[in-house]
């Protein structure tokens, strides 16, 4: 017979966006107990994204106990249970994705939501800010022994759950006016795919075109970035577009290193609609009107595409989150596109939109990104074929 639970989750920003964290308890449906927990720092996010973390998270751990179950969500966000209770829609893009995959994880029916006061989700509020208080020491949140996977407990109160110290490495003295120690950031190594036809000819090639593979000295640069990678030895885990020249590209990465590839739809190329294959000198002929507003706005669209790099961005901003929350503290490859990899290095840097038009970014390159616990970037590379010479 299939179990009833119910789900407890909050999550909380200290910024708004700032450093944020979520928490979730499950809850036995007849006897009140806990039977699993779950907390995870999550960088710099809002409110609304922490809370939906979260949700998903308390909706996992239940599934994980039994995925024939019934659950009743109980949150103190009323954007969250109105929201997923179908009343309120869902405008803001950012939410859209972490609504879509907190319906995945359950069949449609089978969740119900309710909103209650704060002072009835401490346990959930508890264990948000256990986690990042633990973040922003350079910690990683971890429930005390026993409380992960069976999360059985002798009293209806929440497992307690403790950060503990973890050995931190040794770095050199910081130079005046920067941070104290923020712990292990979460590298994002940066690679464009290599060449195909249409490279070298410098012409638009984005996520609604023809898809093309790479060429033959696409494929040998993937190659040679395969074989810079596994020399350095510290790469953790492989991302790509779902285009398939990021993923031959990242292919030859994954196979070398012996790692599994994760494909994240986030970080493909922009839309260039009725520009697809064309040159920028073609563009210019064709459609001059809709080019010149498209260079003076990032608001503005490419002729019949559904993108903007505004809305690029925000894209691309989730995918980014989702990688730093599920690779925190880890070094990871992410192999995307031109205009994907150089928004990732403005919006760490903190530049404008017209930056995009001031950034070189070769085929087969390397950049990358360290993200800290406190919200904070930094580039420490750019544009690097070193390893094609």
């Amino acid at each position: 017979m299939a179990r009833r639970f119910v789900v407890e989750a909050d999550g909380g920003s200290r910024g708004n966006p700032g450093p944020a964290g979520y928490g979730a308890v499950v809850r036995d449906g007849d006897t009140g107990l806990i039977v699993a927990e779950a907390a995870e720092y999550l960088g710099r996010v809002t409110n609304n994204v922490a809370e939906y973390k979260g949700l998903i998270a308390g909706l996992r751990a239940a599934h994980e106990l039994d995925p024939e179950a019934t659950v009743d969500v109980r949150m103190d966000s009323k954007l969250v249970v109105e929201q997923m209770s179908g009343r309120w829609k869902i405008k803001h893009p950012d939410m859209q994705p972490l609504a879509a995959e907190a319906r995945s994880v359950f069949p449609p029916g089978r969740v119900s939501y309710a909103w209650i006061p704060r002072e009835r989700n401490t346990d959930a509020d508890r264990l948000a800010n256990e986690a990042m208080d633990a973040g922003q020491a350079g910690r990683a949140w971890v429930p005390k022994a026993g409380a992960e996977g069976s999360g059985s407990v002798g009293s209806g109160s929440a497992v307690s759950a403790e950060p503990v110290e973890e050995p931190l490495p040794v770095a050199g003295a910081p130079k005046a006016g920067w941070g104290a120690e923020l712990g292990t950031p979460t590298t994002l190594v940066l690679l464009r795919h290599g060449e195909t036809a249409l490279t070298p000819l410098k012409r638009f090639s984005g996520s609604t075109g023809s898809d093309p593979e790479l060429s033959e000295k696409g494929r040998w640069q993937a190659e040679r970035a395969a074989q810079e990678l596994a020399a350095r030895g510290t790469v953790q885990a492989v991302v790509c577009s779902p285009m398939l020249r990021t993923r031959q590209t990242a292919e030859a990465a994954a196979l070398r290193l012996g790692l599994d590839l994760r494909v994240e739809s986030g970080l493909r190329e922009l839309d260039f609609g009725d520009w697809e294959g064309l040159t920028f000198g073609e563009v210019q002929e064709r459609y001059p009107a809709d080019l010149d507003a498209w260079l003076a706005s990032s608001k503005a669209k490419p002729t019949g595409s559904t993108e903007s790099f505004a809305s690029l961005a925000q894209r691309v901003a989730v995918a980014r989150d989702k990688l730093l929350a599920r690779y925190a503290g880890k070094t990871v490859l992410v192999v995307s596109h031109v205009s994907p990899i150089k928004t990732l290095v403005r919006l760490a840097l903190g530049a404008p939109p017209d930056s995009l038009y001031r950034m070189e970014l070769s085929a087969a390159s390397f950049c990358a990104v360290q993200y800290y616990s406190d919200g904070n970037a930094s580039v420490r590379l750019m544009n690097d074929t070193g390893h094609l010479r």
